[in-house]
């Protein structure tokens, strides 16, 4: 009976034992590990186990490096495409924004997480109905928009398009061009209050931050997921003359590329704040520190364009924001979904953006593109961190992975709701509605 109490007692002495054992040798961390599904990510999983240069950054030896490619390099041999790759697709977008939280606003995204995914960047509302309707339901083959008015809308958008379904579409500001319009678009001006059955469609396009509808038009135009057509920033069309000269060469004197010529005091006040702490270039005429609002093209003669007219200092932006690691952008009020040129230019700059403003940037922008001011604690800690990345070519060289390895993210959405795209998506929009056959509102 005593022999048979020790049997009874010892065993699961011995069971203890070689679970102990088990757990110091790595089994069930190793098969926990292994046996996680992709379908319920982890960030602290995913740099487990994809780890890379962001995950040590500081932890390499300090190297002020000024040569782009050289960093490039080095992250191509520490780190590599295929690595980034799989740690974003293990992510599945829950750090760094490869999937986006929402419109925020848009309580059908709230309700809906497969929707939440997509949402914020979408074309808006009246674009999606098109966009998912049957060729056969759009009423116009044909489609004229004329703009109305003075505006800011580029005259590059001028033109005869060929969009989905064998629509044309023709968008002019002339009336020689469009002279029986089937839409009439206004921006800097209100559209009319009344439109009777048989008149052109009234379009108003806002994308100020401040955006609102006027009432009187039959399609609203903003920057918003659930405005009836969503335009972003992200487009060519707002520059097309421009020095894209892209300097492979950076600045170690002077980490950060801020300019501001509109002196808005609480945007200056964070502005001066912030580049108090880190060696930086202002130009414009905010907070100017090189001289003088116009002194990019003397710093860097590449940055010319070569033609004969006068240089303004939007025709050389890129190139001399290229030279820096670092671009400030803040936007003028912090505001969902308004995510304007400030931080896109920084982007095709080759430099990494600073950013404050919209809380979903993450739904505008690439996967591992730019710094989230937001998930800083301090300006001290921003700064700081900017520097460490500044001195470190390999974590710096992640920045730019996104373009290298081609892993866009929510950027292609951006890219596709520009401004380049909105004659198509506008004339499908009015076909589908039936042009100036459609009932009076």
């Amino acid at each position: 009976m005593l022999f048979r109490k020790r049997i009874n007692y010892v065993a699961p002495m011995l069971a203890s034992a070689f679970i102990l054992l088990l757990l110091l040798s790595g089994y069930f961390e190793l098969t926990s590990i292994s046996s996680t599904s992709l379908s319920t990510p982890s960030p602290l999983l995913a740099a487990a186990r994809f780890p890379t240069a962001l995950d040590s950054v500081g932890s390499r030896d300090r190297d002020p490096f000024t040569s782009l490619l050289e960093a490039f390099a080095s992250w191509d041999a520490a780190v590599g495409c295929p690595r980034i790759r799989a740690k974003l697709a293990a992510t599945a977008g829950v750090e760094r924004g490869l999937t986006p939280p929402g419109a925020g606003a848009n309580d059908t995204a709230a309700e809906d997480p497969a929707a939440a995914a997509a949402a914020a960047v979408t074309g808006g509302a009246a674009w999606r109905g098109a966009a998912t309707a049957r060729c056969e339901d759009l009423a116009a083959r044909h489609v004229n928009v004329l703009v109305k008015g003075w505006t800011w809308v580029p005259d590059a958008l001028d033109g005869v398009y060929t969009c989905r379904c064998g629509v044309s579409c023709v968008w002019s500001k002339s009336v020689a061009a469009v002279d029986r319009p089937d839409a009439l678009l206004f921006e800097g001006a209100t559209p009319p209050p009344q439109r009777m059955k048989g008149l052109p469609l009234r379009v108003y396009l806002d994308l100020e931050a401040s955006r609102k509808p006027t009432g009187f038009e039959d399609i609203f135009i903003g920057y918003h997921a659930n405005d009836d057509l969503q335009v972003t920033y992200a487009g060519k069309s707002f520059h097309t003359s421009r020095s894209y000269h892209i300097s492979t060469e950076k600045r170690n004197d002077a980490l950060i590329y801020w300019s501001s010529s509109r002196c808005l005091p609480h945007r200056d006040k964070l502005a001066k704040d912030f580049l108090s702490l880190v060696p930086h270039h202002s130009f414009g005429r905010c907070l100017n520190n090189v001289g003088g609002p116009d002194m990019a093209l003397s710093m860097y003669p590449v940055c010319s364009t070569n033609d004969n007219g006068t240089p303004h200092w939007w025709d050389h932006l890129h190139c001399a924001m290229s030279h820096y690691k670092f671009v400030l952008a803040i936007e003028n009020t912090k505001t969902e979904s308004y995510v304007t040129e400030k931080l896109f230019y920084a982007l095709e700059a080759g430099s990494v953006p600073i950013y404050f403003g919209a809380p979903n940037v993450w739904d505008f922008v690439p996967p591992n593109s730019i710094i989230d001011a937001s998930k800083f604690s301090s300006l001290k800690e921003l700064a700081s961190y900017v520097k460490m990345l500044a001195n470190d070519p390999v974590a710096y060289a992640e920045y730019h992975a996104w373009r290298r390895c081609g892993v866009l993210g929510n950027f292609g959405r951006a890219r596709e709701m520009s401004l380049d795209t909105l004659p198509c998506r506008l004339c499908e929009v009015v076909s589908k509605r039936g042009g100036k056959s459609a009932d009076a509102l």
